[in-house]
C-alpha cells in the first residue's frame, strides 16, 4: 500500500493539471464569481436610484441561467421536437440546436460595460461630431408611464449613429436593450454588443425553430420589463423616407400581451434625422444599384476615426451639423383602439410609423434640400432666407419640430449652406445656389424627411409648451 510507484513526468503534470482544474472550478471560481456578482448588484443598485426606470433583475440575470430558462420553455421544446421530425433527426440533436440558437441570441449585459464604457463612449462620439438636440411631443406623459410597464422604444433606421445617439440620450432613463442584425458579429464587436446587452438576430438563414427561440427570448425579456429599442424598417432607409414596418419583432410583443397582466407595454415613437448621415453615398449607391449589402470592416472605420483626429489636430474638423431627436407621444398597448384584433400588430405598426413619421425632425440641411428640391431652380440666399422662414411657420402649425443653431434663422441658413457647398452637393455662384446635377439623389435623399413630415396631415396632439424645445 505504501510501495513506491514511478510514473513518467508528462503523466504526474497532467495529474496535477486536472487536480488543478477541478480544485479551481469547485472551489476558487464560484468564490470570485460571487465576489464579482456582489460587486455587481453594488453598482447596479446605486445606478437604480437615479434611472428613471430601474434596470430588472431579468436584465441582470446570469446568461447561463437565462440560456436554461429559455431552452426549457414550453414552446421552445415542443418547437425543437417539431424541427427534429422534420429534418429526420433524434430529439436530442433538436434540443441541441435549440440550444445553440440560444447562446446566439441571448446576451451577457454587464452594467459596468454598460454605464461605465458605452455610455461614455456614444457620448464622446456623439458630442464629437454633431450638435445634439431632442423635443419632446409631451415631456409630462413621457414622465408619466406607468413604472410598472415596459418601455419600447420604436425608431426610423437613418444611420447607425442611432444606436449611439439614442444609448446616449437615454442613458438618465434606462439601459436600452437593442436588436443587432449580422453585421456586428465580428471579432471583437460581439463580445462587446453582448455585454452592453444586445442580442442578435439573423436576417437571413433563420428557420421555425430559430424564430420561435427568438420569439419566446422576446416575450421573456418584455414580461421581465426589460427597456427596448427596435428598429421596424429593418435596415437603414435608402431612400430617407420611412420604409413599411416589418413586424417580427413587434408581432412577437402584441401578440404575447396579455392586456390582464400587472404591466402595460408602452411604444415610445422616437424620430431621428441628420444635417448629415454618414453613410448616405453608400445608401444612395444601394438604392441605385439594388444590391442591399453593408459588409462591416472594421479598417474602414479605424481610417475614418483616423482622419477626423487628423483634421481635429490641423484644426481644420467642422462637426457634421446637427442631430436631432424627437420623442413622440407614447402608446399604450393596453389603451390602444384596436378595430380588427386578428391584425392587431399591423394597425400598432401602422400608427407607430405615422406618429414617427410626424415627428421628423427638420433641421438646417434637409431643409434647404427641400427647398432647392420644390423650386427645381437656382435660387438667391434671399429667396431662400425668405422661403425657410415661410416653412418655418408651417413646422410650427403643424407641430414639426425645427430645429435652428441659436434659435436664428439666418444661423441656420448659412451653416446649412456651408454644409452644402463644402460637399458639393449644392453649387453657389455669387449669391445664387443650384443643385449640383452630379449630386441629385443626394438632395432628393435629404428633403425626403421633410417632404415626409409635412405629408401626415394629423400628427398625434401635444403640449404647445414643449413643442419644439432644444436642448443642446
Amino acid at each position: 500500500m505504501f510501495s513506491t510507484v514511478e510514473i513518467p513526468l508528462w503523466l504526474l503534470i497532467l495529474i496535477l493539471l486536472f487536480a488543478a482544474v477541478t480544485a479551481l472550478s469547485h472551489f476558487l471560481l464560484p468564490s470570485v464569481r460571487w465576489f464579482f456578482r456582489r460587486r455587481m448588484e453594488r453598482v447596479v443598485a446605486r445606478l437604480n436610484q437615479r434611472l428613471e426606470r430601474p434596470i430588472q433583475p431579468f436584465k441582470l440575470a446570469r446568461r447561463h441561467d437565462m440560456i436554461q430558462r429559455l431552452i426549457y420553455d414550453a414552446k421552445v421544446i415542443e418547437a425543437s421536437g417539431k424541427w427534429a421530425a422534420e429534418n429526420g433527426m433524434p430529439e436530442n440533436v433538436g434540443f441541441e440546436t435549440a440550444k445553440r440558437y440560444a447562446r446566439e441570441i441571448v446576451p451577457g449585459f454587464s452594467a459596468t460595460a454598460y454605464f461605465g464604457f458605452a455610455i461614455r463612449l456614444a457620448r464622446l462620439l456623439a458630442q464629437s461630431f454633431y450638435k445634439v438636440r431632442t423635443s419632446s411631443a409631451d415631456d409630462l406623459a413621457l414622465r408619466g408611464i406607468d413604472a410598472d410597464a415596459t418601455v419600447i422604444y420604436v425608431m426610423n433606421h437613418r444611420s447607425n449613429m442611432d444606436y449611439v445617439l439614442v444609448t446616449y440620450l437615454a442613458a438618465e432613463r434606462s439601459a436600452l436593450s437593442y436588436a443587432v442584425g449580422e453585421w456586428a458579429r465580428v471579432w471583437p464587436l460581439t463580445t462587446l454588443i453582448k455585454a452592453m446587452g444586445a442580442y442578435f438576430i439573423r436576417r437571413k438563414n433563420s428557420n421555425d425553430l430559430y424564430r420561435t427561440v427568438l420569439e419566446r427570448y422576446v416575450q421573456l425579456a418584455t414580461k421581465g420589463g426589460v427597456a427596448q429599442a427596435v428598429f421596424p424598417e429593418g435596415g437603414l432607409s435608402l431612400t430617407g423616407h420611412t420604409a413599411p414596418p416589418k413586424l417580427g419583432i413587434l408581432n412577437y410583443i402584441v401578440s404575447d400581451f396579455d392586456p390582464l397582466d400587472k404591466g402595460d407595454v408602452v411604444f415610445v415613437p422616437v424620430s431621428l434625422n441628420y444635417d448629415r448621415v454618414l453613410e448616405d453615398r453608400f445608401l444612395i449607391e444601394a438604392k441605385r444599384s439594388g444590391k442591399r449589402r453593408f459588409r462591416f470592416r472594421m479598417f474602414g472605420i479605424f481610417g475614418f476615426c483616423f482622419r477626423q483626429i487628423k483634421l481635429m489636430l490641423q484644426r481644420r474638423f467642422h462637426r457634421f451639423g446637427d442631430a436631432a431627436v424627437h420623442f413622440g407621444m407614447p402608446l399604450s398597448l393596453r389603451s390602444f383602439p384596436t378595430v380588427d384584433h386578428s391584425n392587431a400588430t399591423a394597425q400598432v405598426g401602422k400608427e407607430l410609423m405615422r406618429r414617427i413619421g410626424a415627428g421628423l425632425p427638420a433641421l438646417p440641411v434637409p431643409t434647404l434640400c427641400y427647398l432647392l428640391c420644390k423650386e427645381d431652380a437656382p435660387l438667391s440666399k434671399e429667396a431662400l432666407k425668405e422661403q425657410l422662414s415661410d416653412l418655418v411657420v408651417l413646422f410650427r402649425d403643424k407641430n414639426i419640430p425645427f430645429h435652428a443653431p441659436e434659435n436664428d434663422l439666418d444661423e441656420a441658413l448659412r451653416i446649412g449652406l456651408r454644409i452644402l457647398v463644402l460637399r458639393r452637393m449644392v453649387t453657389q455662384k455669387d449669391d445664387v445656389f443650384a443643385i449640383n446635377p452630379q449630386e441629385v439623389d443626394l438632395v432628393r435623399y435629404y428633403a425626403a424627411s421633410v417632404a415626409e413630415a409635412l405629408s401626415i396631415t394629423d400628427p398625434p396632439r401635444r403640449d404647445a409648451e414643449n413643442a419644439a424645445t432644444a436642448r443642446s
